[in-house]
């Protein structure tokens, strides 16, 4: 625990917890078998000189003495009797508290919730949004919310532990995690206009009504839009040594301590953007990351809503994946839709002004801040598809997974858009695993190129397509099936690459360009499920690639699709443009109506 927490996250207790005990460790895959898997994974994605070179290496790695002394050191490692996983503290080193650029827009993901039609005031559907996440945070402290479960499996609730009343702190050369004691840190702290503020939600051992929220929200809104601040929260979306620099300065100042204590110490954010967004797009943009004005990006939740009274959800991803906050903002709409109609207030509820003291060194701090933002923002070339020709349903009647479908959708549009497959990745959640998050499915195979290739071959039959359509999605569900056991390629072999000593001779398997390029994602890939969000995403990992967040919806998809505007030429519309026509390509095949 870091010396300025003050909630020992070692601690469980309640039916969150309750079946951690329960959890299998993640296993260390047997070695051989990964690098069987490893060297297939190459064959489709690398020229046959480079694939044979690359084979070679691995074949003499696994015959090789340092490969068995490092398998046992692995096993050593993961058979610590203290140790929850083997991977755990490497992984969030390596990918995010390591990580030094900005984590927006590379590292932050949101969802954009679906209209509400009975709410049009900004602030009421900010009070109906805050009154079930104070009701779901509450189901966490208390021990009362059921852990997850996948079918009779429950999943690994450590993620919970670092939702509310917590905050990533930035420090050279690496960030840490900082969490507070629930008890006596029963606050939101709200942000309009570049400014902070502050108020209890609880009074008298109660949770404030929607009405007492709302009213509160309101006078904050006005308060902040007469008057005018410098932007500190810009300071969040910096990159991390810059900003644990400026953070350092303005801790400097007493006064700061305490307001920088308020903001990371809060249960959660509430951003009132002044925005009004129209299209997809703008919508995605504006929850995401707004101006950067009015944000602190630092903190795992933050709830958005604009002045046109949409609203949506912005979360950092350091200690917590997708699937935990989901489940949260699930349970805050169903709870803003199932609320009777508001009463009056019972009182007046009291709130704080967090005011920064910005000396001259602070303000161009932030000026330059906002001009790395700004420049970081404008590159990202976005598109949100809304495909509603068929979703779940329809791909479930063609007796194809879904997941699957669209990843082999997203190969097809790729290879048509540039002649040639790339290293696509695929998250898998492992949390059936005690502190497991996720493995990577390499979704680029020899079963899903040759299909790919046959796809726009007119001397291929519609019946050879057909099976090599589904030779392809086969195997892609026995990857990801493998991905969710823990029996992967990437992390075993960033297990054993790690534990190379110093002095020792890396093992020329980590040192041919096939690993770094194999594992440098031109597509990276996630995907939830949910009937809630008009767009869900985040953005590409590599100057070269895209990010494609999915939404398998029961009768659509939805399709955010990120990339950089760059040397590279990338495009995102392009790329939306041949999914749609490659999804109905697909369906068409399977349906028997392709000629």
């Amino acid at each position: 625990m870091d010396s300025k927490s003050t909630r020992d996250t070692t601690y469980e207790y309640g039916k969150l917890f309750a079946r951690q005990k329960q959890l299998p460790k993640l296993p260390v895959p047997d070695l051989q078998h990964t690098l069987a898997k490893y060297i297939e994974s190459l064959e489709p994605i690398l020229t046959k000189e480079e694939f044979s070179q690359a084979k070679r290496k691995v074949e003499e790695f696994g015959q090789s003495k340092q490969a068995h002394e490092l398998q046992q050191r692995l096993k050593a490692r993961a058979a610590e009797p203290e140790r929850a996983s083997w991977l755990e503290e490497w992984w969030n080193e390596l990918s995010y508290m390591g990580y030094r650029d900005p984590v927006i827009p590379y590292v932050s993901y949101h969802y954009c919730f679906n209209d509400d039609p009975k709410c049009t005031r900004p602030a009421e559907r900010a009070a109906r949004i805050l009154s079930g996440a104070i009701e779901f945070r509450q189901q966490v402290v208390d021990g009362s919310l059921e852990p997850e479960m996948l079918k009779d499996e429950p999943l690994c609730s450590h993620s919970y532990k670092y939702m509310f009343n917590a905050c990533r702190v930035p420090k050279v050369p690496s960030d840490y995690c900082r969490t507070v004691s629930y008890q006596g840190n029963e606050h939101i702290v709200v942000i309009r206009n570049a400014q902070f503020f502050s108020f209890s939600f609880k009074r008298d051992g109660r949770a404030l009504s929607v009405q007492e929220i709302e009213d509160t929200v309101q006078q904050i809104v006005e308060a902040a839009d007469s008057e005018a601040a410098v932007p500190v929260g810009i300071l969040t979306a910096d990159s991390r040594d810059s900003w644990a620099e400026t953070r350092g300065l303005l801790a400097q100042i007493s006064a700061n301590v305490q307001v920088l204590e308020t903001i990371e110490s809060a249960a959660f954010i509430l951003v009132m953007e002044s925005d009004r967004p129209v299209t997809r797009e703008e919508f995605s943009h504006t929850v995401w990351h707004g101006d950067g004005r009015s944000r602190w990006f630092d903190k795992p939740c933050q709830f958005v809503v604009c002045d046109n009274a949409r609203a949506g959800f912005c979360g950092e991803h350091s200690m917590m994946d997708g699937t935990p906050t989901l489940r949260l903002v699930e349970h805050v709409i169903a709870h803003a839709l199932n609320l009777p109609a508001s009463k009056p207030a019972k009182s007046k509820v009291e709130f704080s002004k967090l005011v920064f003291h910005t000396p001259p060194q602070i303000v161009s701090a932030v000026k330059s801040a906002q001009s790395f933002f700004a420049a970081g923002v404008a590159k990202q070339q976005l598109r949100v598809l809304n495909f509603n020709a068929f979703g779940k349903e329809g791909i479930k009647k063609l007796k194809c997974s879904p997941d699957a479908f669209v990843q082999m959708a997203i190969q097809l549009a790729y290879v048509r858009l540039y002649g040639r497959p790339k290293p696509t990745y695929e998250a898998s959640m492992t949390r059936k695993f005690l502190h497991g998050r996720t493995e990577t499915c390499r979704s680029v195979t020899r079963e899903s190129i040759l299909w790919c290739k046959a796809m726009d071959d007119p001397s291929v039959s519609v019946s050879i397509r057909i099976k090599l359509l589904r030779d392809a999605m086969s195997k892609h569900t026995r990857l990801v099936r493998e991905a969710v056991e823990g029996q992967g390629v990437d992390r075993h072999l960033l297990g054993l690459r790690m534990l190379v000593k110093r002095g020792e001779q890396m093992p020329s398997i980590f040192e041919d360009p096939s690993y770094s390029y194999s594992s440098h994602w031109f597509i990276s890939t996630s995907q939830i499920s949910s009937e809630n969000f008009t767009s869900y995403g985040w953005s590409e990992v590599t100057p070269k690639g895209y990010g494609v967040a999915y939404n398998i919806r029961n009768h659509g998809l939805l399709v955010h699709i990120a990339c950089m505007r760059n040397e590279h030429g990338l495009n995102s519309d392009h790329f939306a443009q041949h999914f749609e026509t490659a999804a109905c390509d697909m369906h068409m095949l399977l349906s028997g109506t392709a000629k």
